[in-house]
């Protein structure tokens, strides 16, 4: 299986306001870039769909080791609340309804397709890539902000 590291970062103006997602696919000192936005969104949903967005533009499966410095993604897998959401009807512990069912059940079909790990880095830091995946999803979002 190929090694592909992937940075994710999802912004928002407003909460709910316009929204922008980005994703750098990099493998083999190949880089792709991915963004999209949307017009009334979350933040929480721009991370969720940049992550998305990243596994499904892989052509085959895939171990993908994903930075991405929302604690809400990556908390979610790596300390299985995931898995616990969804055994549990999608009810967390303070017995509230997950939000975004539809893109957490997306996420897990993606990761159960490919060997997926989860990194958190410190957002607006010196990561580069994670700085040009905020860069690229603000532009996004400006682009239906205007």
């Amino acid at each position: 299986m190929k090694n592909v590291v992937m940075y994710t970062d999802g912004a928002c103006s407003g909460n709910p306001g316009p929204g922008g997602y980005a994703a750098i696919l990099i493998y083999n000192g190949i880089e792709k870039e991915i963004s999209g936005n949307e017009l009334s969104t979350t933040n929480n949903k721009m991370e969720l769909l940049a992550v998305i967005s990243g596994l499904k533009a892989l052509k085959e499966k895939c171990n993908v080791t994903i930075y991405s410095d929302s604690a809400y993604v990556v908390n979610a897998v790596e300390k299985s609340w995931l898995i616990s959401w969804k055994k549990n009807n999608w009810i967390k512990s303070d017995k509230k309804q997950v939000k975004n069912i539809d893109l957490w059940e997306e996420l897990l079909d993606l990761m159960n397709f490919h060997h997926v790990q989860f990194k958190k880095v410190k957002g607006h830091a010196n990561d580069v890539y994670n700085n040009r995946c905020d860069k690229l999803a603000v532009m996004e979002r400006e682009k239906i902000s205007l």
